[in-house]
């Protein structure tokens, strides 16, 4: 269910006791985690997908495009669904944009949960990874080489492709630039060691770019509450590559008991 009465869009699933608001990744929108969804209990969960503003259903809609407004955008959705408490899950630069609801709204969210998130610090890019991944703004073949390298090159090049293509297709070309100069080069990583919040870091071993090595050194090495979980036959999109094993992973941390 699609909706929201200040005009923010939002998928809805579930109507269970079990609140989160689902951050997705630069690739994708608001239907990201529609395959992970068909596999959580609605009677156990609400789940509210927030969408960037130029993306989706908001292409169009005017910034700023950048980490710390889809953040306010997330808090702003859990205000209107009346949600004083809840979890923050959020994939890729979506994970750093959950970390950042943390840091902002500590005394709100529940429990987090990043699926191959980028830390909260600024990414290790040299000039070339810069350049090439700023030329991915207006060419698909670089979406689709991004895909493919961040899920070890083993997947169909049908699938990165396609991918690559909706991505174009759902997403405002200045507003993409302008969020991945907000999720490689931003840092919050000082502010980022208060959050306390109980923590699921989740990675796939095909993934080069956030490892697990990545992930012990950032998100291990600074939030107190962090545990990790290696998806052993995914990349960097478990939630297509691996829908329900991650449903799974993400189930068990989020219910409560």
């Amino acid at each position: 269910m699609r909706g929201g009465a200040s005009g923010m869009e939002a998928y809805r699933y579930g109507n269970g006791p079990v609140r989160a608001v689902l951050i997705h990744g630069w690739f994708g929108d608001a239907h990201d985690f529609d395959a992970m969804l068909a596999a959580m209990d609605p009677d156990l969960f609400s789940l509210a997908c927030v969408e960037f503003r130029g993306f989706g259903a908001r292409r169009g809609e005017p910034g700023p495009y950048d980490v710390a407004t889809i953040a306010r955008d997330a808090v702003a959705l859990a205000d209107e669904l009346g949600w004083e408490r809840f979890d923050v899950v959020g994939h890729s630069m979506g994970g750093k944009a959950a970390l950042r609801v943390a840091v902002e709204a500590p005394g709100r969210v529940g429990k987090l949960c990043g699926i191959a998130p980028v830390w909260a610090g600024r990414s290790p890019f040299d000039e070339q990874r810069l350049g090439l991944f700023r030329k991915a703004r207006d060419v698909v073949g670089m979406r689709q080489g991004i895909v493919a390298n961040t899920t070890g090159g083993r997947l169909p090049a049908i699938w990165s492709r396609r991918v690559a293509e909706h991505s174009m297709r759902i997403s405002d070309p200045d507003a993409f630039a302008a969020y991945f100069e907000s999720w490689a080069l931003e840092d919050f990583a000082r502010e980022a060691a208060a959050v306390t919040a109980e923590t699921l870091v989740i990675v796939g071993a095909h993934d080069p770019g956030i490892t697990e090595a990545v992930a012990r050194a950032t998100w291990l090495a600074t939030l107190p509450n962090a545990q990790l979980v290696v998806m052993p036959d995914s990349g960097h999109y478990p939630a297509q590559e691996c829908p329900l094993i991650l449903a799974a992973h993400v189930t068990r941390f989020l219910a409560p008991g």
